[in-house]
């Protein structure tokens, strides 16, 4: 009999980052507390009804599934976290939307005293290697997203 070996189907997306920025008219420790909140991405993206956190974590390695308003679902892991220097990071596990592998990144610079941006980095594959306008629909659904947190917050 062959020794099993630990194994995953957890891995790094390939692929060029996709990144969009805003710069928001607020305090960023104001702005880190509505896009640096891993279990209230609603508050900023209208296609989500909800988000629901699974077990009792909220740090590294807590799980959260998304649901849209159009029925499908994405459940992602907290990869890193740091509150001092307002960035954190996640992989989607699982999820309807016709994504392969997908890595984010949020980050909030100090740009003044009331002026900060923040920045959103994806890299995601699709499922299908030949799925047109995937990296455009990634990158319109980050600008909406960061577009409606400047509205909201500025």
């Amino acid at each position: 009999m062959n020794a099993l070996l630990p194994d995953t189907l957890i891995r790094n997306p390939n692929g060029r980052p996709i990144v969009e920025s805003v710069v928001v008219n607020c305090h960023a420790a104001c702005l880190w507390a509505v896009v640096g909140n891993f279990s209230g991405f609603e508050a900023f993206i209208p296609a989500l009804s909800h988000t629901q956190m699974t077990g009792t974590g909220t740090g590294i390695g807590a799980l959260r599934t998304k649901f849209f308003r159009d029925g499908n679902v994405v459940v992602e892991q907290l990869n890193s976290r740091d509150e001092i220097a307002r960035y954190m990071t996640w992989t989607t596990i699982y999820n309807t939307l016709g994504v392969a592998r997908l890595w984010a990144a949020i980050h909030v610079d100090t740009l003044g005293a009331q002026c900060s941006r923040v920045t959103w980095t994806i890299i995601a594959e699709p499922v299908d290697a030949a799925q047109v306008g995937f990296e455009g629909f990634i990158q319109g659904f980050a600008r909406e997203a960061l577009e409606n947190a400047r509205r909201l917050m500025g």
